[in-house]
């Protein structure tokens, strides 16, 4: 399926601001970038690095006064994967490869190893299979039990907060079902990027989790794991996937995102 996405942010810069940001998408198995852009308004040099992740990363100084980032993707990308039937085990940690380890530690915003996570984890997958049905029932459960809702969270909000306060938007789901699922030993990571089944359009976070040797795709948002996904970014949590991390004096004004199928889905 072609894919198209776009977004558009436009700050207020009151004294020149190194940003580094993550904007460009992953070129990688399943998801073809077909063209992109990245532009800044005004005009100013940027470099790009690659982070221990493999994300593609931005960096510049931006100048004083009004500056629009937009950044335009269209991408051939693989329908969400589905589980397959017998549904991929849990594996043991002893046998995860090393470069999965650390997606089973606690994390800035993801605090597994809390007696709380712990309590809360049992109770929702504790007498579930281990593996697959385990983070199906961490999905699902998030999904019923936690209100989505602008402006109830900020930057500071961790997975703890989370399932003490039932409330939040994407980022906070995905750090709840990523710290109960670490709890239990599943590797999980945080996904950004753009996803055509949203009601309030905006870039999206969903979260991956490690089962028979491969990655899986969930999302707490939507009702049933599901659609297209352009990915941009991941890592353990917000902290690794940050669309602009700024280290001066600017204020975001606005965030227009679009996300188009650019072909009938069948």
């Amino acid at each position: 399926m072609k894919m198209q996405g776009r977004s558009v942010f436009t700050y207020d810069v009151y004294a020149p601001t190194t940003v580094t940001t993550m904007l460009r998408p992953r070129r990688q198995e399943g998801q073809s970038i077909i063209q992109e852009g990245f532009n800044i308004e005004p005009s100013v040099p940027f470099s790009e690095y690659t982070d221990i992740y493999g994300n593609p990363c931005q960096r510049t100084i931006l100048p004083v006064g009004r500056v629009t980032i937009t950044t335009e993707v269209q991408a051939n990308v693989n329908k969400t994967k589905e589980i397959p039937n017998p549904a991929p085990a849990y594996m043991l940690v002893g046998d995860l490869p090393d470069e999965i380890m650390h997606y089973i530690l606690p994390s800035r915003y993801c605090e597994s190893d809390l007696h709380e996570i712990n309590m809360l984890a049992m109770e929702i997958a504790g007498n579930v299979e281990p593996g697959y049905a385990q983070v199906e029932a961490i999905r699902t459960w998030i999904h019923q039990h936690v209100k989505y809702q602008y402006g109830t969270t900020n930057s500071a909000t961790t997975a703890l907060d989370v399932a003490r306060n039932r409330i939040g938007v994407c980022r906070d789901f995905t750090h709840l079902a990523i710290a109960l699922c670490r709890n239990l030993c599943i590797p999980t990571r945080m996904t950004v990027g753009y996803l055509d089944k949203l009601k309030d359009m905006d870039l999206h976070a969903w979260f991956d989790a490690y089962l028979g040797g491969e990655w899986y795709t969930f999302d707490a948002v939507q009702e049933k794991t599901e659609g297209y996904r352009i990915e941009i970014a991941h890592g353990r949590d917000a902290a690794d996937v940050a669309m602009v991390t700024q280290y001066g004096n600017a204020t975001l004004q606005s965030l227009h995102v679009e996300v188009q199928l650019l072909e009938p889905e069948a």
